[in-house]
């Protein structure tokens, strides 16, 4: 009988250490995955900002007037081409 009991510890004792090792892998494996989407998500912040100053710079109305006049030619009217229609 206490051979028995012997037997029973013994395996029980060794599942149990066989689970420590699996959860210990699995959390390092999780633990890098984390870290790897933590850097991702700092990249991805690093580029949301480039293209927020960039589309700031973009959309500047002196730009955007400067462009217009070089580019396509744009002016603003003078006052004789101006006609005001009226329902």
């Amino acid at each position: 009988m206490a051979r028995l009991l012997l037997v029973i510890l013994l395996v029980a004792t060794i599942a149990s250490a066989v689970a420590v090792v699996h959860k210990r892998h699995q959390h390092r494996q999780l633990f890098v995955e984390l870290s790897r989407l933590e850097q991702q998500r700092d990249e991805l912040n690093i580029e949301f900002g480039r293209l927020q100053l960039e589309q700031a710079t973009l959309t500047q109305a002196g730009r955007v007037d400067h462009l217009a006049r070089t580019r396509l030619g744009m002016k603003f009217p003078e006052a004789a081409d101006i006609v005001v229609v009226r329902q």
